[in-house]
């Protein structure tokens, strides 16, 4: 989503179960994404940085200041303004953007948006036990369901996931304390100033990506990881002039990192 923490587009790992797909222009493989961090990533463009389309603009919004994909639509006003960029811990809430954020794989954040009452419903409020269960009969069934991105592969996977996400709990304890200690449990306070200032990857969400594989994690690639790391505020990626960014930083110390220089 834009600058809110997920990459606007992750890739171009298209989706075959969707009529007519075709690889985006200047996109292609799962890295190839526009990340805007959580400022779930991804909404002042797809696949590029300029805007196109109508902005959305309610009366109140001149009052604050906001990374420019919070504009596009209203869905994107609010999880700007209440999700993205924000310290997230709760066990069942990552696993659900864990989810999402794979889902989204060649597509528009705005299409999993539109679909996130369907995924909870149809992954049963995204209780990772109740999904390790799905079998083979259960999945057949989701593909049959409007309500969620009807990809084999993004199904198979989220059950995949599941039990993954599960192992992990039972050997260190809880998948938050994880998946935080690539960030030393603190949320990086990055100071961007421009949108193309923002990394599509990390060395962290290198780190990440290589280690859920390792763990057996799918649709977990860099560009992936670093979109949920923006989603659940693990970095603050909106921009320096976003009201949020100076909200969520008053609300817990972080490690900043310098803004990156400039050639005068």
């Amino acid at each position: 989503m834009a600058c809110w923490g997920t990459a606007l587009m992750h890739s171009l790992d298209e989706d075959p179960n969707r009529p007519g797909s075709q690889p985006s222009a200047g996109c292609g493989g799962e890295e190839a994404a526009l990340v805007i961090g959580r400022c779930g990533a991804r909404l002042e463009s797809e696949c590029s940085a300029k805007t196109t389309g109508p902005r959305y603009n309610p009366p109140d919004m001149d009052r604050k200041q906001r990374c420019g994909w919070a504009r596009q639509t209203p869905l994107y006003l609010v999880y700007h303004d209440h999700e993205w960029g924000t310290p997230l811990h709760e066990e069942r809430a990552l696993f659900e953007l864990l989810v999402l954020e794979g889902a989204q794989a060649g597509l528009s954040w705005r299409t999993i948006l539109e679909k996130r009452a369907g995924y909870r419903r149809a992954f049963d409020g995204f209780d990772p036990r109740k999904v390790a269960r799905f079998d083979a009969r259960r999945q057949r069934a989701l593909l049959r369901d409007p309500g969620i991105v009807r990809n084999r592969l993004k199904v198979a996977a989220a059950v995949h996931n599941a039990r993954a996400f599960l192992e992990v709990q039972r050997e260190v304890g809880s998948f938050d304390a994880f998946i935080w200690s690539f960030v030393a449990s603190r949320p990086i306070l990055n100071r961007w100033r421009e949108l193309s200032e923002v990394p599509a990857r990390t060395a962290e969400s290198d780190a990440m990506s290589r280690e859920l594989r390792r763990r057996g994690f799918s649709f977990v690639g860099s560009t992936i990881c670093y979109a949920f790391m923006q989603a659940t505020g693990m970095v603050n990626d909106h921009l320096v002039g976003c009201f949020r960014h100076r909200e969520l930083n008053r609300r817990r110390k972080a490690p900043v990192r310098p803004a990156p220089s400039r050639s005068k």
